[in-house]
């Protein structure tokens, strides 16, 4: 009688060992079509049956980005039970075709298992807020920086941004201060009561005598006077072409061939400057042109030492005054080199201090 127990027990308990539970799906993806993005958020309930002999326990789901909730039962599922998985996706500021998953670890084999839900958001309307992001008065801009982006020295570009009068006057807008360079006009000159128009910029790069990333700033009139703190900006990068050179003028092209990129000043008080020099050698078989030097900052004085047009085989210098001013601690300037060299046309020379306290600052 013992021994027939004893079996009896090694059964069950092998029978438990055995015990596996078993997750079904009603299925493994879902589409919610197309949905205005309006409409919100977005829930579907994937069923979940544990169709083994064991409890089933959902332990951890993760959704591939921020925009889709997962939600789960958590208690475990018994045997031939049912149990939920929700997903919730939000198509706030996210128009367009989405393709999301979520990744769903559980107990069972196999242990994780993929669910895709995915869709079409039809974007909403925007407010003309949302649309033209810059106020100046009662006149709304898309932004206050129109970009003409990476340009030729000999190349003229243009750009358009949009405009819109949300008065019930008639505004007239100009722009004050313009470069040489530079050409800002609205188009109509004059918009009438909720009418749209557009800035219409003209960046002339002949006019440019600047290399490298430039900004200018001018200045917003509404019905001829000068709008306070509207400063319009304009950005363009000014890069000299070299993509009319021949093969023969590139072999034989200058070599802007520098000593030392970077350079240690040292130690320094405030309120002090001290000088940094760059050498640099033309290593090409044509006159090296330095075009244009630009410092990130007011704090640091550029000089070049030498002739502007540096013979194959000749050195030059490149002087650099930094101020330390206010400055506390390590300081790092960087000084940009443009020069007619096709492989090396922007060089970036850096310098860097480290700014004590003076006398009286102790």
């Amino acid at each position: 009688m013992k021994r027939t127990a004893l079996v009896i027990l090694s059964i069950l308990l092998s029978a438990m060992a055995f015990s596996q539970p078993m997750m079904q799906v009603s299925t493994s993806e879902h589409d919610f079509g197309q949905f205005k993005e309006e409409a919100g958020r977005q829930t579907y309930n994937f069923a979940v049956r544990n169709t083994g002999d064991a409890p089933l326990v959902i332990q951890n789901i993760t959704a591939s980005c921020g925009c889709t909730t997962p939600d789960w039962t958590k208690s475990p599922i018994p045997p031939k039970g049912t149990g939920m998985i929700t997903a919730i996706y939000d198509p706030a500021n996210r128009p367009g075709v989405f393709n999301k998953t979520l990744t769903v670890y559980t107990n069972a084999k196999p242990e994780v298992i993929v669910l895709v839900i995915k869709g079409e958001v039809i974007p909403r309307e925007k407010t003309v807020e949302e649309l033209f992001i810059w106020p100046v008065d009662s006149v709304r801009f898309e932004s206050n920086h129109l970009a003409f982006t990476k340009m030729a020295k000999n190349e003229v570009r243009t750009r358009t941004m949009g405009v819109i009068n949300t008065s019930k006057e008639t505004k007239t807008l100009e722009f004050e201060g313009m470069p040489e360079h530079l050409s800002l006009k609205a188009n109509p000159a004059e918009l009438k009561p909720g009418q749209k128009g557009i800035i219409e910029g003209v960046w002339d790069a002949n006019k440019d005598t600047r290399y490298g990333t430039q900004t200018d700033m001018v200045r917003v009139k509404i019905n001829g006077k000068l709008q306070e703190n509207a400063y319009f900006v304009t950005s363009a990068t000014l890069i000299e072409d070299f993509s009319k050179l021949s093969k023969a003028e590139l072999e034989n092209a200058p070599i802007f061939r520098i000593e030392k990129n970077s350079v240690d000043i040292g130690t320094m008080d405030p309120q002090t400057t001290k000088e940094v020099v760059f050498n640099f050698t033309n290593g090409g078989r044509r006159d090296l042109i330095i075009r244009y030097i630009k410092p990130t900052c007011g704090c640091t004085a550029i000089q070049q030492g030498g002739p502007s047009n540096i013979r194959p085989g000749e050195s030059g210098t490149i002087r650099a005054t930094f101020n330390s001013g206010s400055y506390k601690g390590k300081v790092v300037k960087v000084i940009y080199v443009y020069t007619n060299d096709p492989e090396n046309s922007e060089v970036a020379l850096t310098f860097n201090a480290e700014v004590g306290q003076n006398d009286v600052q102790k």
